[in-house]
């Protein structure tokens, strides 16, 4: 494969000593080598910058500093990304061996996107272990809207340019800013995505923000949605309701967020 496309990786990371080594081997270990990686650390007080320098000749860019969160880290290795496309793998997920170069070879075939991503991702225990693997396709804005918020954000990469255009993620977003980008992003360009088996494990474990913030999470999926016009009674925001709902019954029920 002719490796011209530069592919921008960015892990942020704040005291995740436990899952950020198998993270960061699984960006080193990727067959498509043309790859920037950059790591931004929150200023973790555990082992992860010990685990970081172990592989420090490996990695274009680390930082190590106060930031404001999630979103805001990321967006520091946005800014210095020089890739073609650039995206992040959270530092307790995992990419496969053949995700970037399967995403090479989308764009190669369809080099007008905003978005390119892996329809199928592979749910992972605590160990890596899988779980379940699941598919979803998303056709475009629309969808996202009224049908289905969900997206796939391991693996996802996105065209640098329209990154700066629409200016990144924004920083008040702590837990769907994945989905903000993605509303935003399409109307840039069109999204397109491979179709065959996983390439990136998403990490279930109970302190994952998804898991231990649920009321939270669904909170800023609802702004998010109301700031892109959802209207209540699409599929969507009566999904949300519910979700909502049922977490509202188990915190009173169980006093588990």
């Amino acid at each position: 494969m002719n490796e011209n496309i530069k592919i921008s990786i960015i892990t942020p990371s704040y005291n995740q000593g436990d899952f950020i080594e198998q993270t960061i081997q699984s960006v080193l270990s990727q067959t498509y080598n043309n790859i920037e990686y950059i790591i931004v650390d929150g200023g973790s007080t555990d082992n992860s910058l010990e685990i970081i320098n172990k592989y420090r000749d490996k990695i274009d860019v680390v930082i190590s500093e106060k930031d404001g969160g999630q979103s805001d880290a990321i967006n520091k290795g946005f800014k210095l990304a020089t890739g073609t496309l650039a995206g992040w793998i959270n530092s307790d997920d995992l990419l496969y061996p053949d995700c970037v170069e399967k995403i090479v070879e989308l764009y190669n075939q369809h080099p007008d996107g905003s978005i390119y991503y892996h329809s199928f991702n592979e749910n992972i225990d605590e160990n890596g272990n899988g779980l379940n693997i699941y598919q979803h396709i998303i056709p475009d804005k629309t969808h996202l809207i009224k049908d289905n918020y969900d997206v796939i954000q391991p693996g996802s990469f996105y065209n640098t340019e329209m990154l700066r255009k629409v200016n990144y993620l924004n920083i008040n977003n702590h837990f769907c800013m994945d989905l903000d980008l993605w509303l935003y992003l399409l109307d840039e360009g069109p999204i397109y995505c491979t179709k065959d088996f996983s390439h990136t494990g998403f990490r279930i474990h109970k302190d994952t923000k998804t898991s231990s913030c649920r009321l939270k999470f669904l909170e800023n999926i609802y702004q998010v949605l109301k700031k892109h016009n959802a209207k209540w009674y699409y599929p969507t925001m009566r999904h949300l309701y519910y979700y909502y709902f049922k977490a509202v019954i188990r915190r009173i029920l169980t006093g588990k967020k």
